[in-house]
């Protein structure tokens, strides 16, 4: 029995002296090895969209424990800041790309590097797992230039030069249409630009009965609260004629850089484009095709009586669910023709941040870096049916059936700042809408004016 005691306490110093087994090297990893866990807060997207890709980042780092949760959007923004305020706040989240400057003094600017614990396995018969700390560059500003669409820089590094957030997806506006009413119509090509066919189109496409109400419309335009994202169709409009939403200096005058929002002395790019999209809800123009006395332009294209919706990738899968026998294709957003010196396309995405009050922000910024790369990002998308934010993913996406399209835009999409408070810019824009269809074309840019000064209320 002593010998077999002997041979067992011999077994065991052999273990231990061998390093067969785990053991971390040194205090400082032993401390970064402590258990972490990071909490994610995202709309939209269940956990499975990330299951596979946490599972990858936990054999990486099996001291991290990801908490995923999805919250619904109508209650997403007031839980977030009272969770904040409250210090129960999550330690990464996301924020819709205009969100990104309003959120600012909440968030933990990405760090230049990070130090992280990695396992290390050797040996072949005898296998031995250390772990060891290492310090890597985070991703450089050259690079979130290089590799992702130019939206992303525009939008996540701010003016101290910072990085604030990365995006797993860019979405961008695009046109759907009714193939059914298209036909029927004798139209067989979609309009890529805003010219006369557009307006010709629109009209053979749009019916009213003998009291004039309209009972199947042409294309979603002119209006405000019915029409889905309403701001960003209009905003787009604006930049492809030429106007600035804002200046390099946080002026907003929705003109050119040389006009200004108190300036009524030229009627500017800004003004032209509203007074285009006002007509489709102006009885009196041959493109009257909307009014506010309408569905909203959403369901009004699932029950087969709206020809042309603008809108992103995000609504597919709601007019699959609900509109399966719908007839429907999905083309370019149209531009303006002979327009130098490219397209200007509209983006609408969310960016993943990480809260300045998390107790983790290497860890985090480590995460987040991880689920954007290639790799991870393509497995997210596949799941998804998202359009890709990076430029490596683009040819790949374009000949995808559902969100080509939209991949095919993400190259010359572009967005603007709308202020701390979004509601109350979308408000004015609406207003200026609403405005615009009350007044002659001499009194225009006052409209212009007004709203753009209501907006730069909002910036600061």
């Amino acid at each position: 029995m002593s010998k077999k005691i002997t041979i067992l306490v011999l077994l065991m110093v052999f273990i231990l002296s061998s390093g067969f087994g785990c053991k971390a090297t040194d205090k400082a990893t032993q401390e970064a090895s402590k258990p972490i866990t990071l909490t994610y807060w995202r709309v939209f997207d269940d956990s499975d969209a990330f299951d596979e890709i946490i599972a990858k980042y936990k054999a990486l780092h099996p001291s991290i424990t990801i908490n995923y949760r999805k919250l619904r959007l109508d209650e997403y923004e007031s839980e977030l800041l009272n969770a904040l305020a409250e210090d129960r706040g999550p330690d990464i989240f996301s924020i819709q790309n205009t969100w990104i400057k309003k959120y600012q003094s909440k968030l933990a600017p990405m760090p230049a590097t990070i130090t992280m614990v990695y396992p290390v396995t050797t040996g072949t018969v005898q296998k031995q797992t250390t772990y060891q700390a290492k310090t890597t560059n985070s991703i450089s500003i050259k690079e979130i230039k290089d590799n992702f669409v130019d939206v992303v820089s525009h939008d996540v590094i701010l003016d101290d030069g910072k990085v604030y957030g990365l995006p797993l997806y860019v979405d961008t506006l695009a046109m759907y249409y009714n193939k059914d009413l298209f036909n029927n119509a004798g139209i067989s090509k979609v309009p890529e630009y805003w010219n006369k066919e557009f307006l010709q189109d629109v009209n053979k496409l749009t019916k009213q009965d003998t009291k004039n109400t309209i009972t199947q419309s042409g294309a979603a335009l002119g209006g405000s609260s019915n029409i889905n994202r309403y701001s960003d169709i209009l905003a787009t409009l604006m930049m492809q004629s030429g106007a600035t939403m804002m200046s390099d200096d946080g002026q907003v005058s929705f003109n050119n850089a040389a006009t200004t929002a108190s300036s009524t002395s030229s009627y500017g790019p800004g003004a032209d484009a509203l007074r285009f999209y006002a007509d489709f809800a102006d009885p009196t123009k041959e493109s009257y095709s909307w009014n506010k006395d309408l569905p909203n332009s959403l369901d009004m294209f699932m029950s087969g009586n709206l020809a042309i919706m603008f809108s992103y990738a995000y609504d597919l899968p709601t007019i699959k669910a609900q509109a399966p026998k719908l007839n429907f294709s999905i083309a370019k957003f149209p531009q303006i023709e002979g327009n130098p010196p490219t397209n200007i396309n509209f983006a609408n995405y969310w960016v993943e941040v990480v809260s300045k009050k998390s107790s983790s922000t290497d860890a985090a910024w480590d995460f987040v870096q991880f689920i954007t790369k290639e790799e991870n990002a393509k497995l997210y998308l596949e799941k998804t049916k998202r359009p890709t934010a990076l430029r490596s993913l683009v040819d790949t996406q374009k000949t995808d059936d559902e969100i080509g399209v939209f991949a095919d835009q993400v190259l010359t999409a572009k967005s603007w700042y709308q202020g701390k408070d979004v509601k109350a810019a979308e408000d004015a824009i609406a207003e200026m809408i609403n405005n615009a269809l009350t007044v002659s074309s001499d009194k225009i840019q006052d409209v212009v004016n007004t709203a753009a000064a209501k907006v730069q209320q909002t910036i600061y």
